[in-house]
């Protein structure tokens, strides 16, 4: 898959990047919105973009909508990896179009990558 992890850890970001690549995945990183979208201008389309729900600024699931605006035609899936877990949270990011939403502190990284993995797979049936 070809993935975009947003987030604003940088720690986190390139950690998570590291597994996914490892585990033979194509992945672009972007620390803000505007780097985010900045990849999008640059027609850089994704199988999966993958969000933190809190960032500076313009929050995840703003984010997402933004992309699913103006880019339709580059995004086929979003996934929400935070740390935010509470019901709202979750229901706002499905209500944003997410098919998945992952809370950090459930999972270690390698279990996030095949989670991941699995929803896009199930999604993809």
């Amino acid at each position: 898959m070809k993935i975009l992890l947003v987030d604003d850890d940088a720690f986190l970001r390139d950690m998570y990047a590291s597994k996914f690549i490892g585990c033979g995945h194509e992945v672009e990183v972007a620390d803000s919105s505007s780097a985010t979208i900045g990849k999008f201008q640059a027609g850089m389309g994704f199988d999966l973009v993958i969000l933190d729900m809190v960032m500076p600024g313009t929050s995840g699931v703003e984010l997402l909508k933004i992309i699913k605006e103006r880019f339709p035609d580059q995004i086929k899936h979003s996934i929400f990896l935070s740390n935010q877990g509470q019901d709202e949270d979750v229901s706002e990011a499905t209500e944003a179009g997410a098919i998945g939403y992952i809370v950090k502190a459930h999972s270690i990284p390698s279990e996030v990558v095949k989670t991941v993995e699995k929803i896009v797979a199930d999604h993809n049936k």
